[in-house]
């Protein structure tokens, strides 16, 4: 559910998400990226990092992670507090802004297929949507997430827990979503700074939808979910309920109580933030991705590109940390890549080495509206220490 707090709120996550990842902001290229050493994973130390579910408050965690030819998953709290069942690596989840993953590496297919050029206006392809300054974004500066889209405007205030659960049901379609956000000038010129925003996602979905002539989440089943067997991952659209086993979200309201949110309209967040996903299909996923199973080596290279060095976030001038639909952070020396996603009481971290020599994929429930990123600090310290 986006609104304009929310996007607000997403920025400083990410931000605060970096800097747990990142140590000193990455600016790394795919093809200088360090690597990680041999080793074995510390499985007392994973376990220890998932199941401190008081930094920050949290009802379940799961992580499946591997160093090499060691795997580890493990799990801990409750998937449902009504029935006391634990969580399971193929229980579904709202993965949030990985999203915007599986988008880039459509486009990034339709481009090596030569369906679209990265330097085009987006107007090219979707006349008439947008103001002619926004027209002449290009695809890439979407993708990289430099297009300068200012904020949104007419949209809920769900900056409280109980603004969330009025507003839980809303529905918009990506074009009303789209006209929030052209009602002023663009924030800087286009391809001079970064600012991570799910709207340069939505036109990516728009431009998806136009290319193959299918919803862009039936474009991503017939190309990612399908062929690699991810049969529990989906963009469900209007849909507010999430099928069969399940890992339910909560708030805790200002009042103190807990409250379930795991049935919600999330099309505030098409495009860039629906998905829903289990911890194995994205484990499976993140290694196809990197194994060049979805992309030649070509589109993998614009897949890790960040964008060039005179590029800085528009907030705090620090380097750019966003490629085409990943982002990238060094700890202890280690460079990832992947991606955050949160939905209201669900956070997924999924993150690897261009090796795929050390990875994992974290999902965990946190109850408060806004945290800090102790869980993730502690899992990615415990596996680069």
């Amino acid at each position: 559910m986006d609104s304009q707090s929310i996007s607000r709120r997403s920025l400083a996550r990410g931000a605060v998400a970096g800097a747990v990842l990142v140590a000193a902001g990455s600016a790394a290229s795919r093809a200088d990226a360090d690597s990680a050493g041999p080793g074995e994973l510390d499985t007392g130390a994973l376990r220890a990092a998932i199941s401190d579910l008081s930094h920050p408050p949290a009802t379940s965690a799961q992580l499946r992670a591997a160093h090499g030819t060691d795997h580890w998953y493990g799990t801990t709290g409750l998937a449902d507090l009504t029935t006391g069942r634990a969580a399971h690596p193929d229980d579904k989840f709202r993965a949030g802004s990985v999203t915007k993953v599986f988008v880039a590496t459509v486009v990034l297919q339709l481009w090596t297929e030569g369906r679209v050029e990265l330097d085009a206006p987006i107007g090219r392809y979707l006349p008439g949507l947008l103001p002619p300054d926004f027209a002449r974004i290009t695809v890439t500066q979407l993708l990289h997430h430099t297009s300068g889209i200012p904020d949104h405007q007419g949209i809920p205030d769900t900056s409280t827990p109980e603004a969330v659960l009025r507003h839980r049901f809303d529905r918009w379609t990506p074009y009303e979503w789209v006209r929030t956000v052209t009602h002023g000038p663009l924030k800087f010129r286009p391809g001079t700074k970064q600012e991570y925003r799910g709207i340069n996602y939505v036109l990516l979905a728009l431009l998806v939808e136009k290319l193959t002539g299918q919803r862009y989440g039936e474009a991503i089943g017939s190309r990612v979910l399908r062929p690699l067997g991810l049969t529990r991952t989906l963009t469900p659209g209007d849909d507010p309920r999430l099928h069969g086993p399940q890992v339910h979200g909560h708030l805790r309201m200002t009042d103190g109580s807990l409250r379930d949110v795991t049935v919600y309209n999330p099309s505030s967040s098409w495009g860039e933030g629906e998905l829903v996903s289990t911890v194995d299909d994205l484990f499976v996923f993140q290694h196809a991705l990197f194994s060049g199973d979805l992309l030649p080596p070509r589109a993998l290279d614009k897949l890790c590109a960040l964008p060039p060095a005179d590029v800085v976030m528009w907030k705090d001038g620090s380097p750019a940390r966003y490629s085409m639909g990943l982002q990238t952070a060094t700890v202890n020396g280690v460079t990832f890549w992947g991606k955050t996603g949160e939905m209201y009481g669900y956070r997924t971290r999924m993150f690897s080495t261009l090796d795929l020599r050390l990875r994992f994929v974290l999902s965990y429930t946190p109850t408060p509206l806004t945290t800090d990123e102790d869980m993730t600090g502690r899992v990615v310290a415990t596996l680069t220490s």
